[in-house]
């Protein structure tokens, strides 16, 4: 305690600081509170009744029945006495009353009043429960007895209404709003200046609850709840505060002054702990989350992000702790950003765009094609790299929305060329999830016949990884497309299952060897393994196409290998279709 700050005064701050904790002052009426308020009216035969909180400069009301007003002035106010001295209050006569003759109730012609203490569990009076009158009375001593018990049952609802936001409400331990706070009276204690250790601990992963629950039922999260909260409050200590901040997910505060590498080690003993005892170690991976703080230098619920996030990269990495990396915390953030702002551009026209790259026949140096790739800049972040949003859109729902977009803004490009005489096959990269689109195949014939293009200007590029997430859906979908006329083209070849017997069964035109085979070759001039993809692909009856050619010399390698198709900047950076009609137009110009 200050030196300047009286033991009064102290008191004063503490109970003004309870106060605000059950984040009562200036919110809506309470029914519950409102129904008691009326009660404590029609026990005395009055006409006013209020829950009345003392703040430091005021007397506000909660609930009300026959007062006009939100609040009055703290000062003079009995309601304010009894804050102060946590003592029930009677005043027969206000206007006989030396204390409170001149305050606002006494002039708004107030004569009774009868207060009793609001006081929390804590022992901090916050206010009162009142009643008045406009004639001097007397209180006999049951309806003062009556008038503590509603106090009483006031401050247990506006206590319970305030647990209950803080309290999960199948476990009953305190929950992240209540860690939140907790975090955040830390700033406000000078002798927790130091930094500490939050912790979150997994007890499993989304898809182990998920199997566990479709067997065992919902039960069983009550059960590895009960049996996590033991074995932690074994390994932490009673003194350790625990909180239930999600599903499968527990938070506490490590005791102060441990150090990383310390707690590190006591994690790891823990964690050996349960796999030695507990059913649950079978069917769960436990993983710890842990991030320093400074008290004041950061909110608790960012803090239990923080955590979260080093428990889910100890869980990639399929380590027992994970610690927190500003680093990779600043990539995630980004990558979330990139995400909503693609989202949004999606619907706003003038941030994407298709670049078209040629696909060029290796023999004769002609383009026979191109394929469409989606281009994004941002109003403020200017060009965005297609490698680093597209494996983030590829992974949400999105992805069918992006696909439409680049579907329907390809078509509309080839209907332009066409307009000027100039017809070229275009390829589209789908997904997986498009693949297993109820309707996607009928779809794109659909769009096909809207903008009057016969099928064969369109090619359709699919992964292994892609074909392979759900084969008969995906295998289905494809078949309908190549029914109709559509090329399609097996893209990134070698680095997914490669499955040659499934892919016997696709009904696709091309496949294209991924770069990093194609790359391999400047180490490796001999090329062992792409060539016997060449000779195999062949004798499967595929065209095949090299991507990301750089140089004349690897060029000359393909094509003397006998790869008929290669795209790459050795031939032409993707371009922009005003770019693109020149570029198909002079080479066709050019003899074969």
């Amino acid at each position: 305690m200050s030196k300047s700050q009286t033991p009064c005064l102290q008191r004063e701050l503490q109970r003004l600081d309870a106060l605000r904790k059950l984040n009562v002052l200036d919110t809506a009426p309470s029914d519950s509170l409102d129904r008691i308020t009326r009660m404590a009216a029609q026990l005395f035969g009055l006409p006013i009744a209020a829950v009345s909180l003392t703040d430091h400069d005021r007397q506000w009301f909660k609930s009300k029945v026959g007062v006009l007003h939100n609040s009055i002035p703290r000062f003079k106010a009995p309601c304010a006495q009894v804050a102060d001295s946590d003592q029930m209050l009677v005043v027969n006569d206000l206007l006989q009353n030396v204390d409170f003759k001149d305050s606002v109730l006494a002039q708004s012609g107030i004569r009774f009043y009868a207060g009793a203490p609001l006081t929390t569990s804590d022992g901090h009076c916050l206010g009162s429960v009142c009643v008045l009158g406009n004639e001097p009375r007397e209180a006999t001593a049951q309806e003062l007895a009556s008038l503590q018990d509603i106090a009483a049952m006031v401050m247990t609802q506006i206590e319970l209404q305030h647990a209950i936001g803080r309290m999960d409400s199948i476990s009953g331990m305190p929950n992240r709003n209540q860690f939140r706070e907790d975090v955040d009276e830390l700033a406000r204690q000078a002798r927790d200046s130091g930094a500490r250790l939050a912790v979150v601990v997994n007890l499993a992963t989304p898809q182990q609850i998920d199997s566990a629950v479709r067997v065992m039922g919902s039960a069983y999260l009550d059960d590895l709840h009960e049996q996590a909260a033991k074995w932690l409050t074994e390994c932490t200590g009673p003194a350790v505060k625990l909180y239930h901040v999600g599903t499968s997910r527990f938070a506490f505060l490590a005791e102060p002054g441990i150090e990383i590498s310390a707690f590190t080690e006591l994690a790891q003993q823990w964690l050996s702990q349960r796999r030695e005892s507990g059913a649950a170690r079978y069917v769960t991976t436990v993983t710890f989350g842990v991030a320093s703080f400074v008290p004041g230098g950061a909110h608790g619920l960012d803090i239990l992000r923080r955590c979260h996030n080093a428990a889910q990269d100890a869980e990639d990495a399929e380590l027992g702790v994970g610690w927190y990396s500003a680093l990779q915390d600043e990539t995630y953030q980004r990558r979330f950003t990139l995400l909503n702002a693609f989202s949004a551009a999606l619907e706003t026209s003038g941030q994407l765009s298709l670049a078209f790259q040629p696909r060029v026949d290796l023999k004769t140096g002609q383009w026979l094609g191109a394929e469409a790739l989606l281009r994004w800049t941002h109003p403020a972040l200017g060009p965005v790299s297609p490698a680093e949003f597209i494996p983030i859109v590829e992974k949400t729902s999105i992805s069918r929305a992006t696909t439409e977009w680049v579907m329907e803004a390809a078509m509309t490009q080839l209907v332009a060329w066409r307009d000027t005489g100039m017809e070229v096959q275009v390829a589209v990269n789908v997904s997986a999830t498009n693949l297993i689109e109820p309707g996607f195949a009928a779809g794109v014939i659909a769009r096909l016949e809207h903008h009057a293009l016969p099928a064969h200007l369109l090619e359709i590029e699919i992964t292994e990884s892609a074909m392979m997430t759900n084969p008969v859906q995906a295998e289905q979908a494809l078949r309908a497309l190549a029914a109709a006329g559509i090329s399609l083209a097996i893209d990134d070849f070698g680095t997914g299952y490669s499955s040659l017997a499934y892919l016997q069964k696709v009904p696709a035109n091309v496949v294209k060897i991924d770069r990093s085979f194609i790359q391999q070759l400047e180490q490796e001039p001999e090329g062992p393994l792409v060539t016997a993809m060449i000779v195999l692909l062949h004798q499967l009856k595929y065209r095949v196409v090299a991507e990301g050619i750089e140089t004349e010399a690897m060029a000359h390698l393909l094509r003397e290998m006998g790869c008929d198709e290669a795209q790459g900047y050795w031939f032409a950076r993707p371009l922009a279709p005003g770019a693109f009609h020149r570029g198909w137009k002079a080479q066709a110009l050019v003899p074969a």
